[in-house]
């Protein structure tokens, strides 16, 4: 078993890998939350992970085999992220996710706690999905509204999702759109506030 580990990488207790690893500068695996009293979580990499500088994963997070990150990835807590993973540079993905195997998200892309991305789903550079339809209220903490993506759905660059709504299975988001309302499966919407174009069977894939 290999285990590429730089030596100013800070691997915490509870950390187990399940194969052979490469882990560069400076990363963190295994970090606790802030102001919890609760013991550590395990932390699970799995086998052929490739963990690229200063990218953070707090404990609790279970990893999958074949999983990549990208530069000053941040990683939170209690996420089950499957096999076949691509975490982008500075992206970002809160506590409690979902994702499947084969995810990829882009740099700088924003995941909030609780959603679910499931096999396959694709979101581009800057896509942000949303959880909270009023963030600075007392009960936005409580009562999330996570987005759930489908089997390859595809969030193009610079994309929004607004809280609580599921993208379909191996539908499409046009680069920029807004999307406020539920899209169906095999779905290509575009737009401010998006909407429905075509079907994805239609596009003239060259």
């Amino acid at each position: 078993m290999a285990r590429n580990i730089a030596s100013t990488a800070v691997i915490h207790p509870g950390v187990r890998f399940e194969g052979d690893v490469a882990i560069e500068d400076w990363c963190v695996i295994g970090a606790l939350p802030a102001e919890t009293d609760e013991p550590r979580p395990e932390t699970v990499i799995g086998d052929g992970a490739v963990i690229r500088s200063h990218t953070i994963i707090y404990a609790g997070t279970s990893i999958g085999k074949n999983f990549h990150s990208g530069n000053k990835a941040n990683i939170r807590e209690y996420n089950i992220i499957g096999d076949d993973v691509s975490i982008g540079t500075h992206a970002v993905v809160e506590h409690h996710v979902t994702m499947g195997n084969g995810v990829r998200l882009h740099s700088l892309a924003f995941v909030p706690e609780y959603c679910v991305l499931e096999d396959g789903a694709w979101v581009g550079p800057n896509a942000v999905l949303t959880n909270s339809r009023y963030p600075l209220s007392p009960e936005a903490k409580t009562t999330p509204m996570p987005v759930r993506l489908g089997k390859g759905a595809i969030v193009g660059a610079n994309a929004t999702i607004l809280p609580g709504v599921t993208i379909g299975a191996n539908s499409l988001v046009g680069a920029g759109s807004v999307v406020t309302k539920d899209v169906a499966d095999d779905a290509v919407v575009a737009g401010n506030p998006a909407k429905y174009l075509r079907s994805k069977d239609d596009l003239p894939y060259e």
